[in-house]
């Protein structure tokens, strides 16, 4: 893997096989339906893995930290931007799929609710939204990895929070996602949790 290609920033040994399980894992949520409509990887990475490993009709990403080598790559359309405390570049109900693949854990616990309003301002009336993060058993494991050369130090020293599954659940609800329409679950033996949120 050349160095543009680096699914995160900073290295690691593991990274590539982490963004594969992940990207795995979010492809299984996806619901069959949606896959001829429009997906959004928020936080795409340096390399948007995810959205190379994926079928859609239309795929788009936005990540600050994404190379200008790649903002256009075939069948994708990126953006470099900070999704913050920036509104995202698309117009109301735009995806019909959006997701977050080890993003949450790196945002700021104020400027979350701002970022998930954006979402489900862009996400279609009965549209999907995936989360994955990692969970608080997770913290001391990737320090250790991230120490050893396995995972980027770069991107575990950017982790802001660590929050249990119930607290993210309840700033989705905060941010006017419906109760009744989240989903969620562990995976990587309890170190990552899985969202599937509909609206």
């Amino acid at each position: 893997m050349s160095e543009h290609q680096h699914v995160t920033r900073g290295y690691g040994f593991l990274e590539g096989y982490l963004a594969r399980k992940r990207a795995d894992y979010a492809n299984k949520l996806v619901l069959p339906s949606s896959r001829e409509g429009r997906v959004l990887d928020i936080g795409c990475g340096t390399f948007p893995h995810f959205l190379m490993n994926t079928h859609f009709k239309e795929k788009y990403g936005v990540d600050s930290s994404l190379s200008k080598k790649i903002r256009d790559m075939k069948g994708i359309k990126l953006y470099s931007t900070h999704i913050e405390k920036k509104k995202l570049p698309f117009d109301d109900k735009f995806f019909d799929v959006v997701v977050m693949l080890a993003v949450f854990e790196h945002i700021e616990l104020q400027n979350i609710p701002f970022l998930l309003h954006e979402v489900k301002r862009i996400l279609k009336k009965g549209g999907q939204f995936i989360i994955t993060t990692p969970s608080s058993l997770s913290v001391w494991p990737l320090q250790v990895l991230s120490r050893t050369g396995f995972i980027s130090i770069v991107e575990i020293e950017d982790h802001k929070h660590a929050l249990e599954k119930f607290h993210v659940t309840d700033v989705l609800i905060e941010s006017g996602f419906n109760r009744e329409k989240i989903t969620s679950g562990y995976f990587e033996f309890g170190m990552n949790m899985w969202f599937d949120i509909r609206k």
